[in-house]
């Protein structure tokens, strides 16, 4: 497969030979592969495999064409390689068994489909002239001024019936005239011209008008005409003679032309037709003394630089049968690459000198050294380098091969200073031989007001390119007492604000203020602005002791009690008034405003349950206590089950939630830890603690002596967004946990905890039996207990919910285990007996 692959990659390069070979007969042999792109190898392989030849044709044909052996072998390794980048294969998969007979036998077997195959090239694959191949192998080269003007043309010219006929049009064989008489008589003819040169006209006979031009025709005729038509003399009668059917001629382009041969076009066809028919001159060819040649003789020459630069058709002349265009080899041609509009080679007149070829090339472009021309001359034995100065442009004559050069200006200034910082107009500004410090400043329209006057500075250039530092007082350059400055190229002048080289300066508010924060310092502010910037005091500010912190400067650094701030207290008017005497800031103070210890914003709890007024009420005193509340609700109802009260104090949530849907989503979460353990969970000490967090909000209190002896220790102040519950007496234990059967039990009065877990079905094999607890309904817990060899569990209450939870699972010994345990044993008993003796 690799060797069909090489073979195909072959054959397809052939074929690009082959196919340049029929348009310009150009030698391959010299092709260099390594020349050739990855990107135009793909776009070669492209157009082998559109024109559809057999790899067989084509290997013989490309071989025809001298390519070195080991170009091919080369450009086997270059298509292999990308296939395998592509991971693409060759089209053209069937296999022709031609590959395998020897090298003579596929000559036999192609000469006869040899010219049918060549008539094939020329049709489906005309785009490979020999410019377009050229492209291809050096897609980067220079254009030769003037082949875009010919290019791959399409256009056919067909006689334009349309058009008027000419004056200066030559009459021959084959043309129609079509003879129109109006007036007094009225006819016309339709009279083809002979081969001898005659037409035919009815009552007049044969007139002779080969070699004459459609006006000596139209004479000749007319004058023949008026001896059967009198009143022509008169001009009572006209005659009109134009052209009819327009004759074909045969034109021969020789020479350097890209498709030289013989074409047959439209009498009416010009020079310029006819060229772009044939492609224009090839890469040899001259676009400057293009020859027609008619008997013989070189009637006339055409220089087509005429016409792409100023549009003018000179020496377009109308061609004749057998006429013969001559496009001889160039005689001087040149480069001028770089910093021009239109870099390409061009063609040089003998007279014409290098000034001329830079108008051919448009001109220098923005960024072009103009000063001088690098020129690489090739002489007898090597190359050389000359420079080539403006003063020379007009009178340098450029020689054949030469290379011109054009550079770029240099990235940098010859007259420029610059100056930045607190000036007016900071920026680039021209150097004179009189400009100094002071004029540039002045220039600048002077320096700010915030401008630092003590110093300023310039980065200078050293020699070497270097940079130094030249300082400068600005208040004395500006005052005259010190002597100017004379700048420098590129000397950058920097003069800094005041605003730059310190700290911004800021002051913060915090407190009982509506927008606390730090704001921008201004020379001379007070208190009461700064508390007016802030929006003013909140309601429960107070107006008195507010306290100003400030930076201490030059603290003693080798005492241990140094001072680190320096602290006022100061009041202020309620209303901001301007007082005299205001307190001023300085940079960096803090001020804190405190609020007023006689103000209170209102604080509520919630009582909801059996309690005759359920409901949120406000603290009115500091130690109002849960007796109080449930005084101020009415008391409890006849239904309340004091034992089950809580109390949940959380400091969040908002006291107009229902609680009692709260408590439900709190219990749902209860139960998904509980599911958690029970699903075989390993460590349950985690769950354990996620449980305690979700019960942590709740207090257990014990309303019963609380409504018994108020403002006892168990009578808890109320605070903030407490919320208080007082339900109806439960009437089932839940049971969840490591039990064989989950569920509520009707509360029985003196049944024990051991019986409510009889009643779920027991312990289950993986209970652990001593971590049994019991959530009471006030939120209190109580834990199992153990007396000697004796489990002593809690009692239990109604709306009580009993939770058992899972033993961790033990990790079973391995053999490494086991190994490891059996070795410990050897080595204490070893260490015994050695104690022993």
């Amino acid at each position: 497969m690799k060797f069909k692959n090489l073979i195909k990659a072959f054959l397809f390069f052939s074929f690009l030979l082959l196919s340049h070979s029929i348009y310009a007969q150009t030698n391959y042999a010299d092709v260099k592969v390594d020349e050739l792109s990855d990107a135009k190898i793909r776009e070669l392989m492209q157009r082998a495999e559109s024109i559809g030849y057999s790899d067989a044709q084509l290997e013989q044909l490309a071989l025809a064409q001298g390519m070195k052996q080991a170009e091919i072998e080369k450009l086997r390794i270059r298509v292999e390689k990308i296939r395998k980048q592509d991971g693409t294969q060759n089209n053209n998969s069937e296999e022709d068994p031609t590959l395998t007979k020897p090298f003579t036998d596929l000559n036999r077997s192609r000469v006869n489909s040899s010219q049918s195959k060549i008539d094939s090239l020329k049709r489906v694959n005309s785009v490979l002239s020999s410019k377009a191949l050229a492209n291809t192998i050096s897609p980067n080269r220079l254009k030769i001024f003037g082949e875009e003007l010919f290019g791959l043309s399409t256009q056919t010219f067909e006689p334009n019936l349309r058009m008027a006929t000419p004056k200066s049009y030559v009459v021959g064989p084959d043309d129609e005239l079509l003879i129109d008489i109006t007036g007094d008589n009225e006819v016309s003819y339709k009279s083809k011209v002979s081969p001898d040169g005659n037409i035919r006209v009815q009552y007049i006979g044969l007139i002779s008008v080969a070699g004459l031009t459609i006006e000596q025709a139209t004479s000749k005729i007319k004058s023949a005409l008026s001896t059967t038509y009198p009143a022509l003399r008169s001009g009572r009668t006209a005659v009109s003679i134009t052209l009819g059917n327009i004759r074909s001629i045969t034109v021969t382009v020789v020479g350097e032309a890209v498709k030289p041969g013989s074409y047959t076009v439209s009498s009416l066809a010009s020079l310029f037709n006819i060229l772009s028919t044939a492609g224009g001159p090839n890469v040899n060819g001259t676009y400057r003394n293009i020859q027609i040649v008619r008997g013989n003789k070189v009637i006339n020459t055409i220089d087509i630089y005429d016409f792409l630069m100023n549009g003018i058709q000179k020496g377009n002349i109308r061609l004749q049968d057998q006429d013969v265009i001559n496009i001889p080899v160039y005689n001087t041609r040149i480069e001028l690459s770089g910093e021009v509009k239109r870099p390409a080679f061009f063609e040089i007149k003998g007279n014409e000198t290098l000034a001329d070829a830079l108008r051919f090339a448009g001109g220098f472009s923005s960024n072009a050294y103009s000063a001088q021309i690098k020129v690489l001359q090739n002489t007898n034995r090597e190359r050389k380098i000359t420079d080539v100065t403006e003063a020379e442009f007009y009178t340098y004559k450029p020689q054949n091969g030469d290379k011109f050069i054009v550079e770029r200006i240099l990235d940098r200034f010859a007259n420029r200073v610059e100056i930045s910082g607190a000036v007016f107009r900071p920026g680039q500004y021209e150097l004179d031989d009189q400009l100094t410090l002071k004029s540039l400043i002045q220039k600048a329209d002077g320096v700010k007001e915030d401008a630092f006057l003590n110093r300023g500075y310039i980065s200078r250039l050293n020699a070497d390119n270097s940079m130094a530092l030249v300082s400068f007082d600005l208040a004395k350059i500006l005052a005259g007492t010190e002597p100017d400055i004379k700048l420098q190229r590129e000397d950058k002048v920097v003069i800094k604000s005041i605003f730059e080289l310190r700290e911004d300066f800021k002051v913060t508010v915090q407190g009982e203020v509506r927008q606390p924060g730090t704001f921008a310092y201004a020379d001379g502010m007070s208190l009461e602005a700064l508390i007016q910037m802030s929006g003013g005091f909140r309601e429960g500010a107070t107006p008195n002791r507010i306290e100003i912190s400030r930076r201490i400067k030059n603290s003693d650094a080798t005492s241990a009690s140094a001072q680190t701030a320096e602290v006022f207290t100061v009041n202020v008017d309620p209303d901001l008034k301007i007082q005299q005497n205001g307190f001023t800031l300085k940079p960096f103070d803090i001020v804190s405003i405190r609020s007023s210890e006689s103000y209170h914003v209102q604080r509520q709890i919630k009582i909801e349950g059996e309690v005759l007024y359920p409901g949120v009420y406000t603290i009115i005193k500091k130690d109002e206590r849960i007796s109080d509340i449930i005084k101020r609700a009415g008391g409890l109802s006849p239904l309340a089950y004091v034992e089950g009260a809580s109390l949940r104090r959380n400091g969040k949530g908002d006291l107009r939630m229902d609680s009692l849907e709260t408590l439900r989503e709190d219990r749902e979460k209860l139960l998904n830890l509980q599911r958690l353990k029970q699903s075989g969970a390993r460590d349950t000490t985690s769950l354990d603690k996620d449980l305690q967090i979700l019960r942590s909000d709740l207090v257990g209190i014990d309303l019963k002596k609380i409504m018994e002896k108020p403002l006892s220790r168990y009578d808890l102040i109320v605070e903030n967004e407490d919320v208080i519950r007082v339900p109806k007496e439960l009437q089932t234990i839940r049971v969840t946990g490591e039990v064989l059967k989950p569920n509520s039990i009707v509360y029985t009065k003196g049944k024990s905890f051991t019986g409510y877990i009889s009643g779920s079905g027991g312990f289950s094999y993986n209970a652990y039996k001593k971590g049994a607890f019991i959530v009471y309904s006030n939120g209190s817990v109580a834990a199992n207990r153990k007396f000697l060899f004796f489990n002593n569990f809690p009692q239990v209450k109604p709306g009580s919910e009993i939770f058992v939870p899972k033993r961790a699972e033990r990790e079973k010994l391995n053999a490494t285990a086991f190994i490891g345990i059996s070795t410990a044993v050897a080595s204490l008993a070893a260490i015994i007996v050695t104690l022993l003796r």
